[in-house]
């Protein structure tokens, strides 16, 4: 069941993406306001308090309804059910018109139109970035939104799904996610709606929930890239980036692609938390670079190919999955 949801998800995502301003994440944007609100009243166990009443209550509603509609209307309804939270939650779309314009604009040369996409998708201050690092830019951000709306989604999926919990995963792994960035200290908004003991629980909650499906992520590209460099770049330069989890990711993909990944990182912009969906940002702090090629325009085309193998390898894996449980 869980191999057809997610292969009917992601088609139905690819034909008709959903729309950047939808009821359904206006919702939550207003239910994480909400709790935070009326929970958050500064003290530690306020902020787990908050942060499970936030993360796990509509995780709680989705597997309550899946529960209701597999036992009491059929399996087929059940199936339609997780297609739709997946289609939701998990998809290329809710961020690959950023990555396709900035790189169609570095392959007609126009360098301004690329950093002011790149200032657009993630808010931040890119000025004269030279060319290689505006290429070093979008291959870190869309590894880790790839990482974030997609593979992550699939490893939290597939684990509960096999246990009976149905679409739970992606919820729980979506809205941890989520939370973390809204009650983040990045502006004024947030600074008001947040105190830093619940900024905190959010960060190590987030830390926790992303570890599996971080090396997960790093361990498919590895077998559709460069294996033994992508593994070398796991064990040997993951801790060259602040965020852990974040760094296996890229220095997985570094090795698997020969790039060189790392460095300075952009400044945001100052201001409120910007108003848009679910859609993933990923803010990458200073680091160490990565042994690699200079980042070119060429690999933005190989982060695409490493990606797109991954998902054709995590399909297959839960192909033969569902036909030995079919068979068996």
């Amino acid at each position: 069941m869980s191999f057809f949801a997610i292969l009917f998800a992601l088609l139905i995502e690819q034909a008709r993406p959903l729309a950047r301003t939808n009821p359904i994440h206006a919702g939550l944007r207003a239910w994480a306001l909400s709790v935070s609100r009326n929970f958050d009243a500064g003290k530690p166990h306020h902020g787990w308090v908050a942060w499970c009443l936030a993360v796990l209550t509509p995780a709680l509603f989705v597997l309550g309804v899946h529960l209701v509609l597999l036992w009491g209307v059929g399996w087929p309804v059940a199936v339609l059910w997780n297609v739709a939270v997946l289609y939701i939650t998990l998809g290329f779309r809710q961020f690959s018109h950023h990555f396709t314009g900035i790189r169609d604009a570095l392959e007609e040369g126009d360098e301004e139109r690329a950093r002011e996409c790149l200032a657009h998708w993630q808010q931040v201050d890119v000025g004269d970035l030279p060319r290689s690092e505006v290429v070093r830019h979008v291959i870190e951000y869309s590894v880790l939104a790839a990482h974030r709306s997609v593979f992550g989604v699939l490893a939290w999926f597939s684990v509960l799904a096999a246990l009976g919990l149905g679409p739970m995963g992606a919820v729980l792994y979506r809205m941890a996610e989520f939370v973390s960035r809204y009650w983040a200290d990045r502006g004024a908004e947030a600074q008001q709606k947040a105190s830093p003991f619940l900024q905190r629980a959010t960060a190590e909650a987030w830390t926790a929930i992303d570890w599996m499906p971080a090396r997960m992520t790093a361990l498919g590209f590895a077998v559709v890239g460069s294996f033994e460099e992508a593994i070398e770049g796991w064990r040997f330069h993951a801790q060259r980036f602040p965020n852990d989890n974040d760094g296996v990711v890229l220095a997985a993909t570094a090795g698997a692609i020969n790039v060189r990944l790392g460095g300075e990182a952009l400044k945001s912009r100052p201001g409120p938390l910007d108003a848009q969906d679910f859609e993933v940002d990923a803010s990458i702090g200073e680091s160490d670079s990565t042994p690699g090629r200079e980042p070119e325009v060429g690999h933005l085309r190989s982060v695409v190919g490493l990606v797109w193998r991954s998902v054709v390898v995590w399909m297959l894996l839960l192909a033969l999955l569902t036909l030995a449980r079919l068979l068996g």
